[in-house]
């Protein structure tokens, strides 16, 4: 009797690419209507906007290839890099921006290194830092959410300002526009003021900023859905957060007035979004599971010094970019030993 032979790999997983991809684009979705809900069409607009660009960018990168760019573009990837970017960007950044950011991130960050599972870095977080470098005053324009404005900016104004430059709002713009919670805190705290009075401010909640802290909870909630499918592992989220949580605290805990409450870090920026979607990232990280321990919780401590004494507040993308550089040492010295092997050996 003769049995058909073929190559090898013999077992296959059970979640391809495309199935990760979407489980991902599927945990996005409930802070993503909160961002939304809190800041406006903006939000959907820069999705819609990096979207379109990253899988018309994927398809000519891959024709150019003379590959077949069918297996590529319907994996999902090039779509969730581009969400992820989007999600970083503020809501009326001008439409050209988005576009310049999304082409980077999926020409020069992935597809110039050879495709999925090739990138060495984040593609969504090199092209924030890309764009934050590049247009530092137009990324950090944010809205106010709505829950400190009374309303959202409506979609024909929205159209308007990204498409036509937020010049059109006049004097508008001063009225909904501000800073993110991490610059003002950082702002107030260089002025020499105590954490009791800058909280005194009506743009605080209870943790985070107002909305903000809202926000943050929904990507939680994504997040914790993603390990529940097993789509991510828990070791890299949870040791990046509790890094954060536990450098923060032991500041606090020296000087409430000059260090936020370790919660603050948590619930504002992009700390939650970037524990569960962007640091879990599986080509970029770490791998081993001692190695994604160290691999996160590095990450969180940067996250702290780059926030507290760095030139930019929310310092999530900074972190990943740099531990992506130490991800292949981390995970060389992390590797299980072999059973049966000697420890020289696997030293």
């Amino acid at each position: 009797m003769h049995f058909p032979i073929t190559s090898s790999p013999h077992l296959q997983g059970g979640n391809a690419i495309r199935s990760v991809m979407g489980q991902v684009l599927l945990a996005l979705v409930p802070g993503t209507v909160a961002l939304w809900w809190y800041f406006g069409w903006g939000v959907v607009i820069n999705v819609a906007l990096a979207g379109v660009t990253a899988v018309a960018a994927e398809w000519l990168v891959l024709k150019l290839r003379k590959r077949d760019p069918w297996p590529a573009v319907s994996d999902l990837s090039a779509l969730v890099t581009a969400w992820l970017l989007a999600l970083a960007l503020p809501p009326l950044l001008p439409w050209w921006q988005t576009l310049v950011g999304s082409l980077f991130a999926i020409v020069l960050v992935k597809q110039l290194f050879g495709g999925i599972g090739f990138n060495p870095f984040n593609p969504a977080m090199a092209a924030y830092a890309f764009l934050l470098i590049s247009f530092p005053a137009d990324m950090t324009h944010w809205l106010q959410p709505s829950v400190l404005t009374g309303e959202n900016l409506p979609l024909q104004e929205t159209l308007q300002a990204i498409f036509q430059g937020t010049a059109v709002l006049g004097a508008q713009w001063d009225a909904i526009s501000g800073a993110t919670p991490l610059d003002h805190m950082r702002t107030e705290l260089s002025r020499n003021l105590m954490i009791s009075e800058i909280r005194q401010s009506p743009v605080w909640g209870d943790f985070g900023g107002l909305g903000w802290e809202w926000v943050g909870n929904w990507f939680l909630l994504g997040g914790l859905f993603l390990i529940w499918r097993g789509v991510i592992s828990w070791r890299i989220p949870v040791s990046m957060l509790a890094a954060l949580l536990l450098i923060a605290g032991m500041f606090w805990a020296v000087d409430p007035q000059t260090h936020p409450f370790p919660a603050f870090h948590l619930f504002s920026g992009a700390a939650i979004l970037g524990a569960f979607f962007i640091a879990t990232d599986p080509v970029s990280a770490s791998t081993t599971p001692r190695g994604q321990l160290i691999y996160g919780a590095l990450i969180g401590l940067l996250v702290f010094a780059i926030r507290t004494w760095g030139g930019y507040p929310d310092a999530v993308a900074f972190a990943v970019l740099l531990m992506n550089m130490a991800a292949p040492t981390i995970d060389h010295y992390t590797q299980p030993r072999v059973f049966g092997a000697r420890e020289e050996d696997h030293g």
